[in-house]
């Protein structure tokens, strides 16, 4: 990693985390705003290693694996609400979650 510059990987990390934003911003199926979240989670964690690996410091590895923990209770929580609202709703539309009471 040492020999890709550290703007490379901030330019990468910054377009997937576009990519990532706007996925989450143009779908309305819930389970593509969960996957938009996902690639704008790894492109953080990207610019991380990065810019550890650059520095020479543990710090941005620590912080990716924090990340993945974050994700994985994410998709946790996530997918359990998706499933209760294919259950109830028979659709994944986010617009249908403004009905719901309670």
């Amino acid at each position: 990693m040492s020999d890709i510059p550290l703007m490379h990987v901030f330019i990468l990390a910054g377009i997937l985390f576009v990519i990532g934003f706007i996925g989450v911003i143009s779908r309305r199926n819930t389970l593509y705003m969960l996957m938009s979240l996902e690639v704008m989670l790894n492109a953080v964690g990207l610019a991380f290693i990065g810019a550890g690996s650059a520095w020479q410091q543990a710090d941005g590895q620590i912080m990716f694996i924090l990340i993945l923990t974050l994700a994985a209770a994410e998709v946790a929580v996530g997918l359990a609400l998706l499933i209760r609202l294919q259950q109830q709703r028979q659709c994944l539309n986010i617009d249908a979650l403004d009905e719901m009471r309670g």
